[in-house]
């Protein structure tokens, strides 16, 4: 295979997958072997076994980072400070994209950024959609009130109104309260449930209104 193949395959994909090469009775050893070398020079970024991307000036399509998280590990949905972050609702820069997973949890640092996957146990993983995160491209991220009960769950305090505080959360009137306080409900967790509240309060504060 000829990186001018590579390029007509794969130019308007944000990533792609060394399975898709390897269709049409190619020679994988010879395929791993191009990856291998392409990569060496700079031309392809690997990013986990099996998954890849285009480098510049090659690239057509920068990855967007909900999509490299959802493909670095599956099942997986952005959720925590990373939705928060891109819905404007906390004010801090968030370097590293947060996942939530049914897998196990861990830090995956790749050339197109860091990316931390936490587990949740199955009845957990729900409250997430996909979504269009960038023209053409789609990922499963949390609904925002999905996003701060992962918070909650998954940071020990959450649910003190100190830290929820210091959150200096912004734009809680675009919070569904009911799905909100129903999502914690479903959750069993009083943990959830007391948060939920707290927020559920604080959004209806926002907005001009009574929860």
């Amino acid at each position: 295979m000829k990186f001018a193949d590579l390029l007509e395959l794969t130019g308007s994909e944000p990533l792609f997958e060394s399975a898709l090469l390897l269709a049409g009775g190619v020679d994988a050893g010879d395929v791993r072997r191009q990856l291998s070398r392409w990569t060496a020079q700079g031309k392809v970024v690997q990013l986990r076994r099996g998954l890849y991307a285009l480098a510049p000036p090659y690239a057509r399509v920068a990855p967007h980072p909900f999509v490299v998280a959802n493909r670095l590990v599956r099942p997986s949905y952005v959720s925590t400070e990373s939705v928060l972050a891109s819905r404007g609702m906390i004010p801090e820069h968030v370097p590293v994209t947060t996942s939530v997973t049914t897998g196990r949890s861990g830090l995956k640092r790749t050339p197109l950024g860091a990316f931390l996957f936490r587990h949740v146990m199955p009845e957990r993983f729900t409250g997430y959609r996909r979504e269009e995160v960038a023209r053409g491209q789609h990922a499963f991220v949390a609904t925002p009130e999905k996003a701060l009960l992962d918070l909650v769950y998954l940071r020990a305090g959450a649910d003190r109104p100190e830290f929820l505080e210091e959150l200096r959360l912004d734009g809680l009137e675009q919070l569904d309260r009911g799905a909100l306080r129903e999502e914690a409900r479903r959750a069993g967790s009083p943990k959830l449930v007391r948060a939920a509240a707290w927020l559920a309060d604080r959004a209806a504060e926002d907005a001009g209104e009574h929860a």
